[in-house]
């Protein structure tokens, strides 16, 4: 679940993202300063929250934290215009550090490689990487499905020539990392970063 805020270059409306709409048309159902969003196929993809401010004091802007009190001022807010769905607070990082345990080229690319990343609780996700300098054997940061990058890119399942991937492996540049190079590849992280740590990002 990804909120997003900012009251002085779009409105004062507080956006909530649930899953990928998939390419599918949205239909809107809007009641009182509520709307949710879903998909052809009955998905609920989203919920916007409009005059937010009124009800919530949110500093941050772009991708914002909120607490479980602010999530359940939403709840009650949503049962007030007569919505009966609930939001489920979600406070797993969704950057982490992972330890690359197999990489092995595209077999339909020149540059692409399939990997195979560990991350927290010994979880492993496919992630097909374009960068230069991939391989076994490393730890990066893994941007996990649901996560929102600091240019506002929303991170979900997809698939790349034909071979899904789950999440991706991220550049210092693509982080708003000080200092980035400008050379073209993933951020590689010290042999002692700890697997499954979130990594701090957008704070």
């Amino acid at each position: 679940m990804i909120f997003a805020y900012n009251k002085e270059h779009v409105s004062d409306t507080l956006l909530t993202i649930l899953e990928d709409d998939k390419g599918m048309e949205q239909q809107t159902e809007r009641k009182g300063n509520i709307a949710k969003l879903t998909t052809e196929d009955g998905r609920i993809i989203g919920w916007n929250f409009f005059e937010v401010s009124e009800k919530l004091t949110i500093d941050e802007r772009g991708q914002v934290y909120l607490t479980d009190d602010q999530i359940a001022v939403l709840n009650t807010w949503l049962q007030e215009e007569g919505f009966t769905e609930q939001l489920t607070p979600d406070h797993e990082p969704k950057f982490v550090v992972g330890f690359v345990k197999e990489c092995v080229p595209h077999e339909d690319s020149d540059h692409l490689s399939i990997t195979k990343i560990e991350i927290d609780n010994g979880k492993e996700l496919q992630i097909v990487c374009g960068a230069p300098n991939i391989r076994q054997g490393l730890k990066v940061v893994v941007a996990k499905p649901g996560a929102m990058m600091p240019d506002g890119l929303l991170i979900w399942p997809g698939e790349l020539r034909g071979v899904e991937s789950f999440g991706m492996v991220c550049s210092a540049k693509e982080l708003h990392l000080a200092d980035a190079p400008k050379k073209r590849g993933i951020l590689e992280l010290p042999q002692d970063a700890v697997v499954g740590e979130a990594f701090p990002v957008g704070k």
